[in-house]
């Protein structure tokens, strides 16, 4: 049965009329067509499909639709753009913090969770809040150290 969910997604209001449990990541890729969001195993354990939800950092391959009725919905397309990208773009380019890129909008978007939770983390608690999110290539290191960049950035 369709459901009416109102959203905003990246500060655009949005009626979206879907199953009530269709995953807040399809409706991002398969109906707005913000396809940064990746599909990585479908099943929250790998955070490539990271959302912030009210700027909360969320996995959105199962979080139904109907769950975020009312939400602010950020994916990485909202983060920054590329006259203006956010602090952490333009750091995760300076360190190289990524080679396939694959995982890499989950991570961003992990990131920024954390920036507005805590703007001044150790490099402790950066590994922390990316610690649920895969990457293959093995860029962690330059990852936490591209975060710890754009604190600095943002403090000078």
């Amino acid at each position: 049965m369709l459901q009416r969910v109102q959203l905003c997604v990246n500060g655009v209001d949005r009626t979206i009329h879907a199953d009530g449990g269709t995953s807040l990541l399809a409706v991002l890729r398969d109906m707005l067509k913000l396809t940064g969001t990746r599909f990585g195993c479908g099943a929250n354990q790998c955070g490539a499909c990271n959302v912030l939800v009210d700027g909360r950092a969320v996995a959105s391959c199962d979080l139904s639709i109907g769950a975020v009725d009312g939400k602010r919905i950020t994916t990485i397309e909202g983060l920054g753009t590329p006259e203006k990208p956010h602090p952490l773009q333009i750091a995760f380019e300076a360190e190289q913090a990524m080679q396939c890129g694959y995982c890499v909008s989950g991570i961003l978007i992990s990131a920024a969770a954390l920036l507005e939770r805590n703007p001044s983390p150790s490099a402790e608690e950066v590994r922390n809040a990316l610690d649920r999110n895969l990457c293959r290539c093995g860029a962690h290191n330059r990852m936490v150290r591209a975060v710890l960049r754009a604190v600095a950035s943002r403090q000078s």
